[in-house]
């Protein structure tokens, strides 16, 4: 597992109305025990899918139990349609189920203002985070003064486009019909055809094996339907994506069942739900991985970023096949 740095300190405290920034501190670890922390972003998001990983729910399948009549399936997307990344698709994924929301686009209070619309009174805003680094002069034991890049961690406030009144049309009005099955069935095919991995098929087991670099599928014909099959191969095709000749993952997995190996089938979960997004997929719960969730609690029970990497790697993923997938240089 790769562990975010030991300096990156949030802390947060979100506007309900979100009338300007939330306040939003980056701290070292020494200057943290002199100051009380009011919420720990990390804390707070992994114990949030910790209790509904306990109650048998996976937050990443939850947003295709209602429909989108902004759009089809999709990542969550900011106003200028760029989609969320990481650790933000969960937050906001999670978001929407909880207050019923359809649409996907969010967006910041003043850019609703920009928009010509207004948020409701009264409405919550949802919390979304940045990363990046800045850079501090500090004096070292020689007394020479020296620059150092410190990350952090910003967070801020989103609104659902339903929260919103007086947006432009476009934003809440459907858009046009999306593609009949037949077609998305070819888009599909067209799309993992060109990812290049060597897909094998037969037996009763999908795995990815990484010595010899394939993909093992069971039959097309043996699937309850084909949102089953696409979602299935989503998930090896992120499995596909660590071998050191793409993305070079490796998440410590030395055996089944480990932590490592645990992180590791979480990426994929991620990854595959993330990719059908992007492909207007509809995945379904492979009852086979149930028995993946107690691992995935040991984990986050034990660290409070490990979700974070995940869902990061999953993006990686995600978009590194999207690109391949759709005739790009990946």
């Amino acid at each position: 597992m790769i562990p975010l740095p030991p300096v990156w300190v949030l802390t947060a405290t979100p506007h309900a109305h979100g009338r300007g920034p939330s306040r939003v501190s980056c701290e070292t670890l020494d200057t943290r025990k002199e100051k009380e922390v009011k919420t720990d972003i990390y804390e707070q998001i992994t114990a949030k899918i910790i209790t509904q990983l306990e109650q048998g729910v996976r937050p990443w399948m939850l947003p295709w139990s209602a429909g989108h009549p902004a759009g089809t399936i999709s990542r969550p997307l900011r106003c200028n349609g760029q989609p969320y990344n990481g650790i933000n698709i969960l937050m906001l994924w999670g978001c929407a189920m909880e207050r019923g929301y359809a649409a996907p686009i969010w967006m910041t209070f003043k850019q609703a203002q920009d928009l010509g619309g207004h948020v409701r009174k009264g409405e919550k805003g949802s919390m979304v985070v940045y990363a990046n680094s800045m850079t501090r002069t500090e004096t070292n034991e020689k007394g020479e003064d020296e620059e150092r890049s410190i990350p952090f961690l910003k967070g801020y406030t989103v609104f659902n486009v339903e929260q919103i009144k007086g947006l432009p049309a476009h934003f809440i009005a459907p858009l046009a019909a999306p593609l009949e099955e037949s077609a998305r069935d070819a888009k599909a095919e067209g799309f993992f055809r060109n990812l290049g991995a060597d897909i094998r098929y037969g037996g009763s087991s999908a795995f990815y094996a990484i010595a010899p670099d394939y993909i093992q599928m069971p039959a097309f014909a043996t699937f309850r339907d084909r949102e089953a099959f696409y979602g299935t191969l989503a998930h090896e095709c992120t499995h596909w994506t660590m071998h050191e000749k793409r993305l070079a993952r490796d998440l410590g997995g030395k055996r089944f069942g480990d932590e490592g190996y645990a992180m590791e089938e979480l990426v994929a979960e991620l990854g595959a739900a993330f990719l059908c997004a992007d492909l207007g997929l509809e995945p379904e719960v492979r009852e086979d991985h149930a028995g993946y969730i107690e691992s995935w609690l040991k984990v986050l029970k034990s660290d409070n970023r490990a979700i974070f990497t995940a869902a990061s790697k999953a993006s990686e993923a995600a978009t590194w096949l999207i690109e391949k997938g759709n005739g790009g240089a990946a």
